[in-house]
């Protein structure tokens, strides 16, 4: 094996480490006997995360290069969001060994695919070639409509999927035919041979239309109005702890490829792009929230508050280049952090049946439950942006890069949205600390295992660290924004 090929596996080495993990899993699993339970096949996934995140921040070690003939790149930006990828990966799979069945037998298939989604995203992050980022979206989507439809047992399970699998082959099938037309117009699929073309193309109108094609696919991956209509249904039907994963590592990765779209291929359609944004943020902020507000089905309301704080996030990106980019990257990362903790506490609250799904179901949980009570009502402080939670410094740099850039009042907007959003958020909060009624049935007290318990500490300390000292991550956002070209 010569220098280059080497070099190259090393600019993708946590890819190539979750497949090895994946494939591993899956090996085990065939060779383990029928009935033989297959929870133990964490202690091949979860190190495999482990394996990967280390992987990732070695590559800040490499410097900021291509491989494969300039398909993929490694630079502080890949790396920002490889470690972000990887760190929900392992809260996810600790969250599931404690919370799925114990006797399930398809807990291998899960571990697998939760891997091999997590090599998609990862990948989707590093490439600059739009053939690898079609693959890379494929192999992480793929993974994520099975998981979705994992509670084969319930109408809801195979529901979600089928719609999440159907709408997202439509987005997918936009953003395909807009890499062909960016072909046609430039004779090229690299993205940086595209911000070298682009401005001069002989065919202007078709670029512009490459544009909105792809967006489109890429507004549907993070649940951005109006292409969010899949949204309540999914995160309603798939287990929480798939939903926790779900919520927030593909949408981390497709932000990624956002501002790479925008900033790095098509800086030259900024006149274009930069207002539509503003409008698809304005909407995502206002229709998520508003649709929160009437929701008595918890996790209905996280899938219409995600929404929203993909409003949020898309705000920052009307500010300048450098200050829009770190406030994205940062407040993806608050945003990781508070609302897989939330789905970890909706998942031991509700169980995994989830049989007690309304917001009144919740009445009382701090006193049957008093520490999940309490880690529930900080995650909803977090997700209001209440300060000294990572909640808040991911609105304020969100809003503040809004300002910078001019577009006063689209953070006015943002911040009377954050005060609806309040309502429902406070809403949940009041119901788990309000004292249960004596006629009303005492719920089994949930059990937080030890896995599930470092899921938690992970996720309430990320959480509290974004909201204290944020210096680091913002630092980390800041480089990898200078790393754009």
């Amino acid at each position: 094996m010569n220098g280059t090929t080497t070099m190259d596996l090393l600019r993708i080495l946590p890819e190539v480490i979750l497949v090895i993990a994946g494939i591993l899993v899956m090996l085990v699993d065939a060779a383990l006997p029928v009935g033989a339970l297959r929870r133990g096949l964490i202690w091949i996934a979860a190190p495999g995360a482990v394996l990967a995140l280390w992987a990732s921040l070695y590559q800040l070690q490499l410097g900021t290069g291509t491989a494969f003939f300039g398909a993929v790149e490694t630079s502080p930006f890949t790396v920002f969001f490889h470690a972000l990828i990887c760190g929900i990966v392992l809260v996810a799979l600790l969250l599931a060994y404690d919370t799925m069945p114990r006797n399930g037998h398809h807990m291998g298939e899960f571990y697998a695919l939760v891997l091999f989604g997590a090599s998609g995203m990862c990948l989707l992050t590093g490439a600059v070639e739009l053939l690898v980022v079609f693959i890379a979206l494929e192999i992480s989507s793929i993974s994520t409509y099975i998981l979705a439809g994992y509670r084969k047992h319930t109408g809801k399970g195979p529901e979600a999927a089928i719609k999440y699998f159907l709408l997202g082959s439509f987005a997918t099938g936009f953003l395909l035919y807009g890499i062909a037309l960016i072909f046609g117009a430039t004779g090229t699929t690299q993205i940086y041979q595209i911000a070298r073309l682009a401005p001069t193309a002989q065919n202007h109108t078709m670029v512009v239309l490459a544009l909105l094609l792809m967006l489109v696919g890429i507004f549907f991956k993070v649940s951005a109005a109006p292409f969010h209509v899949w949204t309540p249904d999914v995160y309603e039907g798939a287990p929480s702890p798939v939903v926790a994963l779900l919520s927030t590592a593909p949408k981390a990765a497709a932000f990624a490829l956002l501002l790479r779209v925008l900033y790095e291929m098509l800086p030259s359609l900024r006149s274009l792009w930069s207002p539509l944004l503003w409008i698809v943020a304005v909407a995502s902020m206002t229709i998520g929230n508003l649709a929160a507000l009437r929701q008595q089905n918890v996790k209905r309301m996280l899938a219409y508050s995600s929404i929203a704080h993909a409003g949020y996030l898309l705000a920052a990106f009307a500010g300048a280049d450098s200050t829009g980019i770190s406030a994205a990257a940062f407040y993806a990362a608050a945003y990781a952090a508070m609302n897989v903790g939330i789905f970890a506490v909706v998942t031991l609250a509700s169980g995994y049946d989830e049989e007690l799904p309304l917001v009144a179901d919740f009445r009382g949980l701090l006193y049957r439950a008093p520490l999940l009570g309490s880690v529930l009502i900080f995650f909803l402080v977090s997700l209001i942006g209440i300060p000294f939670t990572g909640g808040f410094f991911g609105k304020f740099y969100s809003f503040s890069a809004a300002v910078s850039g001019g577009a006063v009042a689209l953070a006015i907007i943002g911040l009377l949205n954050s005060g609806i959003a309040a309502a429902y958020y406070v809403r949940l909060a009041l119901s788990a600390a309000q004292r249960p009624e004596q006629a009303q049935a005492v719920p089994v007290q949930p059990q937080i295992g030890i896995a599930v318990g470092a899921a938690l500490l992970f996720t309430v300390g990320a959480t509290l660290w974004l909201g204290i000292a944020p210096e680091p991550i913002l630092r980390a956002a800041e480089a990898a924004a200078s790393a754009l070209r």
